[in-house]
């Protein structure tokens, strides 16, 4: 009986160090594809874009204003607003299975209808794993006060 229970043991023991491996790799990889995703918006490749977001993705700005798949790519295509900054920082990432919850701060500067900006707002995205692969399903931004 001690024998079982002691096997019983080992064995989640090393199901719960494997889970623990690759939640971390699963994290690794998430903060791999924000990163290349933010590349994305600061050069203007939608390709990029295209190959990371899921079909159904939607991002709320920080004026309320909900946009789709389709218009997100249009906008980076037309590189209107062009950036020459576009990183996210600060990021915490929580790893559900196939979902996953990434918070943290995006920083821009560029310019919009011949106007410079900069700003930074607080993100929440929203991911999901299809066909082993990270997607980005969903985005909310908020706008920071300036410091």
């Amino acid at each position: 009986m001690k024998s079982k229970l002691l096997s019983t043991v080992v064995l989640c023991g090393i199901a719960v160090h494997l889970h623990a491996g690759e939640a971390a790799a699963d994290e690794r990889e998430i903060r791999r594809v924000e990163a290349e995703l933010c590349h994305a918006f600061e050069i203007g490749d939608a390709a990029m874009l295209r190959k990371d977001l899921d079909a159904s993705f939607t991002l709320t700005s920080s004026r309320g204003e909900v946009s789709d798949y389709a218009q997100n790519l249009a906008e980076v295509a037309s590189r209107e607003p062009r950036y020459e900054i576009f990183r996210n920082h600060d990021q915490k990432v929580r790893v559900y299975r196939d979902a996953a919850i990434v918070t943290g701060i995006t920083t821009v500067k560029g310019s919009s209808k011949g106007g410079p900006f900069a700003a930074d707002f607080q993100f929440t995205d929203t991911w999901v794993r299809r066909n082993g692969h990270w997607l980005l399903a969903a985005s909310h931004a908020s706008r920071l006060s300036p410091k």
